[in-house]
């Protein structure tokens, strides 16, 4: 091994150039390296969990582009009765938007029914007729806001606790932390359903200056599971296996020369990739599940849909997977709103209702977190008139909710003001949404330090609280 500080720094560089020339195929070496972690215990100076946890896993289902929280959870008369007349200027005040232009954007009113549902009274849209009817399962959170309006930074500091790139993702932290509960899959895994809107930077599930195991690794509904995984054309498991012990040794006489730490992980990763040729397919093939379990999601195997990444959701976490995302993309609607609100709630109303059922009747959501918002929600101005309008992006005052893992069901936390404005009772900042996350997981998030170029990194950053209020 290397000891000389100029020799280690030498390879640091070489490391990174590595890096930055490799492309495609280091990327996918990288993604199967993320597997290494699984089954480890922390990486941290502290022991975690620090506490008894509630939960131990957490589902994440992410609708990117920023969904209404005025025509999905927090209903406002008031913009019934002043809709198409300007929004007082005391209350957007010197605000910049991402789109609206017009210094006198104009109230509008949602058009859809909201109500009362369930024991607990949660109010839920007519669009989302499912999910109303499990709505004493969930907690609905109106009063949540954030740093920035625009998408990019916004969905970076939904999942990182930062708008700049770099950092490690909620999922990396916890797969540093608490590993995998299973040896053979990945801590932290990825699917991805939608309307391709905006793009999706691999760095919402990225594992910033965590090493790079603890990365998301993108699971895929429909063909192979984890690109780059299956033998090319001609080459079987027996050839590929005698393929791999060339390399493992090639590759530990290199390593033995420079002392490169991504050269082990490269063997490493060769070796679950194998193993994984024939673990991960069944894993991820869901048309031996039974006929109810279908009807009840609302199912299609052989498809890409939120329904499908729901069930395989279900699937991977029963398998100790530490943290499933779902990202469901198109809910960024300038124009024609009320159309794409209606196909995007349609989208996800089953599939997101059918796991909270699912989950609790194999005994799964009292130890499942399950989480379902975007980076920011849309405003209660119109952008554009008639029934072409949208909704522009809302970072000061919006709607999640969630479930199981230790929150309290049936409850609603926090208040916007009359216009569904600005977050107004009980406010939750990104970073006390994550704290609070954390600590369902028996984190405390003040104690889950990582110490980068001279500075300690958490999640939360130098912030956060966790919401009590939310707690069962």
């Amino acid at each position: 091994m290397l000891t000389n500080p100029a020799a280690l720094e030498l390879r640091e560089e070489l490391t990174r150039r590595r890096f930055l020339r490799g492309g495609g195929s280091f990327a996918a070496s990288v993604a199967l390296a993320s597997l290494l972690g699984a089954g480890e215990k922390g990486g941290g100076s502290l022991d975690v969990p620090h506490f008894a946890p509630r939960a131990k896993r957490v589902i994440s289902l992410f609708m990117s582009g920023g969904p209404s929280q005025v025509d999905l959870f927090d209903d406002k008369p008031l913009l019934r009765k002043l809709n198409g007349k300007p929004m007082p200027k005391e209350i957007i005040g010197n605000h910049e938007f991402a789109m609206i232009k017009s210094g006198k954007p104009l109230v509008k009113g949602s058009p859809f029914k909201l109500r009362p549902q369930g024991k607990s009274g949660t109010v839920v849209s007519e669009l989302l007729p499912r999910l109303s009817k499990v709505a004493d399962e969930i907690a609905v959170v109106r009063s949540l806001h954030t740093d920035t309006f625009n998408h990019d930074p916004a969905v970076t500091m939904m999942n990182t606790g930062f708008v700049t790139f770099g950092k490690p993702s909620m999922g990396a932290w916890l797969s540093w932390g608490l590993g995998s509960e299973n040896s053979d899959l990945p801590a932290y895994t990825v699917l991805v359903s939608g309307v391709k809107l905006q793009p999706l930077l691999t760095n919402y599930w990225g594992s910033g200056f965590l090493p790079s195991r603890h990365q998301g690794v993108q699971f895929r509904s429909k063909g192979d599971p984890v690109l780059f995984l299956s033998n090319p054309p001609g080459v079987d498991p027996e050839v590929r296996r005698q393929q791999l012990d060339l390399i493992g040794w090639m590759n530990n006489r290199h390593f033995d020369r420079i002392g490169d730490p991504e050269i082990r992980t490269r063997i490493e990763a060769f070796e679950l990739g194998y193993r994984m040729q024939s673990s991960v397919p069944g894993l991820m093939d869901i048309s031996k599940e039974p006929r109810s379990v279908h009807e009840l999601y609302g199912t299609k195997p052989g498809q890409v849909s939120f329904s499908n990444n729901c069930l395989l959701a279900r699937r991977l976490v029963e398998q100790g997977v530490r943290c499933v995302q779902l990202y469901h993309t198109g809910w960024d609607q300038h124009a024609t709103i009320e159309k794409d609100h209606r196909r995007q709630c349609a989208a996800v109303d089953q599939g997101a209702a059918a796991l909270l059922v699912d989950l609790k009747a194999r005994g799964l959501l009292e130890e499942t977190l399950v989480i379902w918002g975007g980076e920011f929600g849309r405003t209660p101005m119109a952008q554009g008139g008639g029934s072409n309008y949208g909704r522009d992006h809302h970072p000061y005052g919006f709607s999640a909710w969630m479930a199981g893992g230790g929150i309290k069901p049936g409850v609603t936390y926090g208040t916007t003001d009359d216009f569904g404005y600005f977050a107004a009772e009980n406010k939750v900042h990104v970073h006390d949404l994550h704290a609070t996350i954390l600590h369902c997981l028996g984190v405390d998030h003040k104690r889950l330090v990582h110490r980068f170029q001279g500075r300690d990194f958490r999640l939360t950053d130098v912030h956060g609280k966790v919401v009590r209020g939310l707690l069962a």
